[in-house]
């Protein structure tokens, strides 16, 4: 089941996890990567919706099916997740947002503590740097850019196969998931994450209370690097996903979901 809502003049698309939306309930509201859209949350996101919470798994503005402009910075998503929780009619929210869905996470909590009940970040690190090399092929929209976030972003171990659903091609479908996102995309969501360098102030701005779910196995944002962020936050917690890369959801979708199910609590 979708929602569809009107923020800034334009639709945007929701999953509610197969479950009506009730906005009187306690509200998730889950916040995709770069070049993604809610399509990763698919498995969570039901989970918590027939579990006695308001799911809202969002297609940011020029993602998947919601339309509007791209938000070039992550300051502008999560000024623009507050717009979209007045939209569905929600005064207060947990929120939980993955790669480049995890820094508007973060400043969200930071600029609308009032708004905030709990801060889920998964593949974080802070700053989030992105390669030169990385930023320039986007910007071209050449297909070599989706080959590098598909292979940094899955461990050593997904790379082999063996996921637990049968069928299931993890870097093929994280490489066509990418490519759905359209030209311009990748290189808007990339030039967010590598512009933003505010992260550690913000979080010494957090008052809810935050957990960071990361990969022992991601290349892109290996949990070495969420240090200082860890030191920054007053009330953090960091849990660790064994044999793990940064494409959690598709990687290793239980242990994510229990890490998530544990940051609830």
């Amino acid at each position: 089941m979708a929602l569809e809502l009107n923020v800034d003049g334009h639709t945007v698309f929701a999953a509610t996890g197969g479950a009506d939306f009730n906005p009187a309930l306690p509200t998730i509201i889950f916040i995709h990567g770069a070049s993604m859209n809610r399509s990763v949350w698919a498995a969570h996101a039901r989970y918590f919706a027939h579990r006695g919470y308001g799911v809202l798994a969002v297609d940011l503005p020029g993602h998947g099916n919601s339309g509007g402009p791209l938000l070039p910075s992550i300051g502008d998503i999560a000024d623009w997740t507050m717009r979209l929780m007045d939209a569905a009619g929600v005064k207060t929210a947990s929120l939980a947002g993955h790669s480049m869905g995890s820094l508007p996470v973060l400043e969200a909590a930071a600029r609308y503590p009032e708004r905030v009940e709990r801060a889920i970040m998964l593949g974080i690190s802070v700053p989030m740097q992105v390669a030169d090399a990385l930023l320039d092929n986007a910007e071209a929209n050449s297909p070599v850019a989706y080959d590098m976030v598909n292979i940094w972003g899955h461990s050593k171990i997904a790379q082999i196969g063996g996921n637990t659903a049968p069928g299931i091609w993890r870097t093929g479908g994280g490489l066509r998931l990418l490519e759905r996102g359209g030209d311009g995309v990748l290189h808007n969501d990339m030039k967010a994450c590598n512009d933003y360098t505010t992260g550690l102030e913000a979080a010494a701005k957090v008052t809810c209370p935050a957990t960071l779910i990361l990969g022992d196995g991601d290349m892109m944002t290996p949990p070495r690097r969420a240090k200082d962020l860890m030191a920054a936050l007053p009330d953090a917690r960091m849990i660790v996903l064994k044999d793990c890369g940064h494409m959690m959801m598709s990687e290793q979708p239980n242990e994510t979901l229990d890490a998530l199910i544990q940051a609830m609590q």
